[in-house]
């Protein structure tokens, strides 16, 4: 199994969960983060005066998948999250050793 954390914009959300139910995916958790990367922040005004936001708002999703799943996920969340500009975010592909269902004790693939 593996686990892919998807960095996206926040307005692209519903783009990316939709091709990825639609590609078979079950479930997913997103959380509110802030970050920067090579686009170091951006330069925004407020009452004239301007200021650099050093961390921009984004989500992670993190989803667990089957192996043969990883690169149809990873390709659907670039097709989906894409918009050509500097911070579109980045996708990290992880091992994962074990996943237990708490409710159940169910493990590994039957726990996704």
């Amino acid at each position: 199994m593996k686990k892919i954390e998807a960095i996206i914009r926040p307005f692209k959300l519903d783009e990316v969960k939709i091709a990825l139910v639609n590609a078979g995916v079950v479930g997913m958790t997103v959380s509110e983060v802030r970050g920067f990367g090579r686009q170091k922040g951006q330069t925004e005004r407020y009452r004239g005066s301007e200021y650099t936001v050093e961390f921009l708002q984004k989500l992670k999703i993190e989803i667990v998948i089957e192996n043969d799943q990883v690169e149809m996920v990873v390709d659907k969340i670039i097709t989906a999250a894409r918009t050509g500009e500097i911070g579109d975010g980045k996708i990290f592909v992880y091992p994962v050793d074990q996943v237990v269902r708490i409710r159940t004790g169910e493990k590994n693939l039957e726990a996704v």
